[in-house]
C-alpha cells in the first residue's frame, strides 16, 4: 500500500514541476517575447507600450492620471495638459472608452471625500468632452479616500491620493 502512495506522490510531484518548468503555459506570459521582453508584446490586454494605440502608451507615455490640490477639483496648468493629450489620443482611438475614478487623501470624512472625487471626476470629464472627446464614451465614478495609491499620515502620500485616473477599455460605450 505505501508503495503506490509512494509511486503517486512521485508522478503528481513530476507533473507539478514539469508545469513549472514550461513559462509558455499561459499562453505566453513569462519568456521572451512576453511583457518586458524582446517585442514588447504584452498578453495582459494593454497592448505594448511602444505601439501608439495602446493602452499601455495611454497609461505610460501620454498619462492616465492628474493630480489635485487639498480640497480641490480645479485643474491646474499641468493637469490641462496631460488631459489635453489624453483628449488627442482618445480622438485619434476612437474604439476606446474611459471610466474616468475621482478619489481623495484620507483627510476628511467618507462622505466628504466621495463628493470631492465626484467633482474630480466630473472636472475632468468635461475638460475632456470640451477638446472633443463624445460624451457618451466617458463614464464617472468616485471611490473618495477608498482606494488610496499611498498609505501613510504624509503630504507625500496624500498628493498622489489626490487624482483623478482616467481608465480606459475596449469599445466606444461605456
Amino acid at each position: 500500500m505505501y508503495q503506490n502512495l509512494g509511486k503517486a506522490l512521485l508522478i503528481v510531484a513530476a507533473l507539478g514541476l514539469s508545469a513549472c518548468a514550461n513559462p509558455d503555459r499561459f499562453g505566453g506570459a513569462g519568456g521572451p517575447g512576453g511583457p518586458g521582453g524582446p517585442g514588447g508584446v504584452d498578453v495582459g490586454g494593454l497592448g505594448s507600450p511602444s505601439d501608439p494605440r495602446s493602452i499601455a502608451y495611454f497609461n505610460q507615455t501620454i498619462g492616465d492620471r492628474v493630480l489635485f490640490a487639498v480640497d480641490q477639483s480645479t485643474l491646474d496648468a499641468q493637469a490641462q495638459q496631460v488631459l489635453s493629450q489624453q483628449a488627442q489620443w482618445l480622438n485619434a482611438n476612437v474604439q476606446y472608452s474611459a471610466i474616468i475614478e475621482g478619489h481623495a487623501d484620507e483627510q476628511g470624512t467618507r462622505e466628504y471625500n466621495l463628493a470631492l472625487g465626484e467633482r474630480r471626476a466630473n472636472a475632468v470629464r468635461e475638460f475632456l468632452i470640451s477638446q472633443g472627446v463624445a460624451g457618451n464614451r466617458l463614464r464617472t465614478v468616485s471611490y473618495g479616500k477608498e482606494r488610496p495609491l499611498q498609505i501613510c499620515s504624509d503630504e507625500s502620500c496624500y498628493r498622489q491620493n489626490r487624482r483623478a485616473v482616467t481608465v480606459l477599455s475596449a469599445g466606444a460605450g461605456v
